[in-house]
């Protein structure tokens, strides 16, 4: 997939739409594209993805599209976010199916850059998150959210977003995101999308593609067992319905949980009784075979 060097007028970006989608390397074509947007007053989408895209990506570009005039997506494996390599080394990349599923839903442009493009010189940025970024994912992969945050921080600063799109599969990384746009007073808006489930209600993830077919037909148990767990609060306290999910999911020998907490939603702290936060959400992590899936579910 070769870079397009000239960018198009924008009658026939309007004209056109769907038809034309425009793929920048560089960080100065980027801002050259979104210059022109902002010469003809175009509000501009944004949707940053690691790339290795599914129906929950397309979802993120679609509710974009009916919302702003120009979508920009970004496909970049952040490595500054890994802290484990081997997870690095083996995260899909699949740039040319990419672009081709983002141009057949009309997306307008990619910014896909190299790792020297984003990061010419060590970022050594440190963010403080307070406990937003120590608990639950944080816990266990230390370091990671900081480079969630420092790339899209870099991303926001060169696309220029009026709104950018989320996932809440990913519900403790939108909350560090919402936090990281407050403490540096970013103007995006941040929307979040729920989760797009397949249809036995495994959580889409890029991860999946990486799943034997035993452990796909395995894998719809999270969804299964936290929807059973919804219904479970009504009449146990947050520390029983805890057990009752890390026993359930012990009932699949192929799964290991690595956590499971019901936090507050908004704070991400552990509660104890149901009465002390207004809206609790149960969060999960499981390893199945040697694949770390993660998915939530609000439970209040």
């Amino acid at each position: 997939m070769g870079k397009i060097n000239k960018i198009p007028t924008f009658a026939s970006l309007k004209n056109q739409k769907g038809l034309l989608m425009n793929t920048y390397n560089t960080i100065a074509e980027t801002q050259s594209f979104v210059h022109q947007c902002r010469q003809n007053n175009l509000k501009i989408g944004f949707v940053p993805t690691m790339g290795a895209l599914h129906q929950g990506h397309l979802s993120l570009i679609e509710k974009a599209k009916a919302e702003n005039d120009i979508v920009i997506a970004s496909i970049f494996v952040n490595p500054i976010q890994f802290n484990n390599k081997e997870d690095l080394q083996k995260y899909p990349r699949t740039l040319e199916k990419d672009a081709a599923m983002l141009q057949s839903i009309g997306c307008d442009a990619i910014f896909a850059p190299s790792e020297t493009e984003m990061y010419p010189e060590p970022d050594t940025t440190v963010f403080d998150f307070g406990m937003l970024d120590k608990v639950m994912e944080g816990k266990f992969r230390p370091g990671h959210f900081n480079g969630v945050a420092v790339v899209v921080k870099r991303l926001f600063e060169i696309v220029k977003p009026d709104n950018a799109y989320f996932g809440e599969k990913d519900y403790q990384q939108l909350q560090i995101i919402k936090a990281m746009v407050a403490q540096k007073n970013l103007a995006v808006n941040i929307i979040p999308y729920p989760i797009v489930r397949e249809a036995d209600g495994l959580a889409m993830s890029s991860r999946n593609m990486r799943l034997t077919e035993e452990e796909r037909t395995i894998a719809p148990f999270i969804h299964k067992t936290l929807s059973e767990a919804k219904e479970k609060a009504k009449q146990l306290s947050p520390s029983e319905l805890t057990t009752w999910v890390l026993n359930q999911i012990q009932i699949q020998a192929i799964m290991k949980t690595e956590y499971f907490e019901i936090v507050d939603a908004s704070t991400l702290l552990a509660i104890t009784n149901w009465n002390d936060s207004e809206h609790a959400i149960g969060c999960i992590a499981i390893f199945l075979g040697n694949v770390r899936l993660i998915d939530n579910i609000l439970l209040k």
